[in-house]
Parts: structure tokens; C-alpha cells; sequence
């Protein structure tokens, strides 16, 4: 067991799946001697479990902890002031998934902070090489999550959070690598979220309808049952930051209470 604990930890950190194949293998046949059981046993496991298939789910064993928090709502329903609130209140529990976008910076926004900033060059590169765990297009920009900005907030034991688009939404709500707590943030009418858009004074009129457009197809999805674990409706910030708290800090408890985490501490500042 300690020799497969080795090949798991090896092929986790950076080796190939044929590696993970020639290695796994490897163990049963130095840990077996050869027998036709033996043979019967690994001519099961190659024609049931492929290589990639079983290097995923020991890789997933590896990596398990606390379930990422995907956020998601349309541009001005509040969703970046929770946020805030949330990292404010528990500093030391979540991180910040920083995304990709070709789309160019507003003003005050730091590169690497906010946003990756890339040319659409780059994006398509980064794609192609597989780089990303989620990707969407949204108001002619394009969007995307990578694996290695998940797994630096991983790395530091705490709750990774994403603030993605519905598209990035329903490419990770069924992934089993990430198994995440999804969370819709509704704003309170279509006529308020114009006026919080209008306020921000960064959009055309054309570019405005457009958010206006999409907006309206994000609320149909958000309030579709089953698409989302909670939708938070933001008509009173205070009343929105409660349930956006409790239903977090529930959900925390109760990995905590099955055992799928080790520990994951709300620290208060």
C-alpha cells in the first residue's frame, strides 16, 4: 500500500498518465507474484478502468477538500459586494479564483488581482492547450477560469471561490473534480439593475441592452430549480449577505461533519 501511495502521490504531482499506467502495474506485479488470479485481476482492472479513468479518480482522492464556491448572477446584481463582505468577515477561510478575460481593464483594476488580462491570441492558445477548467464568451469578451488559479487557492487550505458566467456555471456544475456549491445572486428587477448600470457610467447604450438582454436570460436560468443550491435574492444587501453567509458556513459544517474536509476554520477578523 505504501508503494501505491507513492505512484498516486507521483502521478498527482505533474507525471503522465502513462506513467501513472506503467507504475500502477508496476506495484501489483512487484506486491503479487504472478498467478492466474493475479492475471485475471489486472486484465479486469485494464478493461474496466483505463488509465486515464483511474489516474482521474486517485488524482481526485488526492485533491479532495473543502468544495469550491462558484458565484454567478448578472453584471450589477450585487454579486462583487458579497464578496466582498464574505473575504472581509472570514479572511482566512476563502480565496479568490483570479480569472482570464480578453476584455480590457476599468479603471482601478490591477492585473493579476481583479483579472488575468490577456490578448484573444493568448486566450486561444491557453484553450487549446488545455489550460482551462471553464470558459465563456460574454458581451463579445471571453472568459475563463484556469486549473492552476483553483488549485494556488487550494494550495493554501482554504475555499476556493469563482465568480464565473452561466456558461462556466454549466461546465462545472456536473464536474466531479470540482463537485461545487453553487450560488445564484438575483437582483431585484430588471429596472433596477438598468439604474445600477447606468450609474457605473462604463457602458454604451448599445453595450447596455445587451447586458440588459443577457441579464434577462441568466434570471431565467438562475431561478430554474436544480440549476443552483441556493439563489440569493439581493433586494437588501444585509438581508442577501445573511442567507449568502449561513448557507455557506452550513454547508461547511456539514463536510466538516461527514468527514470530507479535515478542517476548515471561520476565522473572524
Amino acid at each position: 500500500m505504501l508503494s501505491l501511495a507513492r505512484v498516486v502521490y507521483f502521478t498527482t504531482n505533474g507525471a503522465s498518465v502513462r506513467t501513472f499506467d506503467r507504475c500502477f502495474f508496476g506495484v501489483i506485479a512487484k506486491c503479487w507474484p504472478k498467478s492466474p488470479v493475479v492475471d485475471n485481476f489486472e486484465r479486469l482492472i485494464r478493461y474496466f478502468v483505463s488509465p486515464s479513468k483511474a489516474f482521474s479518480q486517485l488524482s481526485g482522492m488526492v485533491k479532495q477538500g473543502p468544495r469550491p464556491l462558484v458565484i454567478c448572477g448578472p453584471s450589477g446584481s450585487g454579486k462583487s459586494t458579497l464578496l466582498k463582505k464574505l473575504f472581509k468577515e472570514f479572511p482566512e477561510t476563502f480565496g479568490f479564483s483570479v480569472s482570464h478575460t480578453t476584455r480590457k481593464p476599468r479603471p482601478g483594476e490591477e492585473d493579476g488581482v481583479h483579472y488575468h488580462f490577456v490578448s484573444v491570441e493568448e486566450m486561444q492558445a491557453a484553450i487549446e492547450n488545455g489550460e482551462f477548467i471553464e470558459t465563456a464568451v460574454f458581451s463579445g469578451n471571453m472568459y475563463g477560469t484556469s486549473k492552476q488559479a483553483v488549485e494556488n487557492v487550494q494550495q493554501q487550505g482554504k475555499v476556493c471561490v469563482l465568480d464565473i458566467e452561466i456558461e462556466g456555471v454549466k461546465q462545472v456544475r456536473n464536474s466531479d473534480r470540482l463537485n461545487p456549491l453553487l450560488v445564484f445572486v438575483n437582483p431585484p428587477s430588471i429596472a433596477e439593475l438598468e439604474r445600477r448600470l447606468r450609474g457605473r457610467q462604463t457602458e454604451t447604450e448599445e453595450s447596455l441592452q445587451k447586458r440588459l438582454n443577457t441579464a434577462r436570460v441568466e434570471i431565467e436560468y438562475g431561478s430554474t430549480p436544480g440549476n443552483f443550491d441556493i439563489v440569493v435574492h439581493n433586494s437588501n444587501l444585509k438581508q442577501a449577505y445573511a442567507a449568502l453567509r449561513d448557507f455557506i458556513v452550513r454547508e461547511l459544517e456539514t463536510q466538516q461533519n461527514q468527514g470530507s474536509v479535515v478542517s476548515v476554520e471561520l476565522k473572524l477578523r
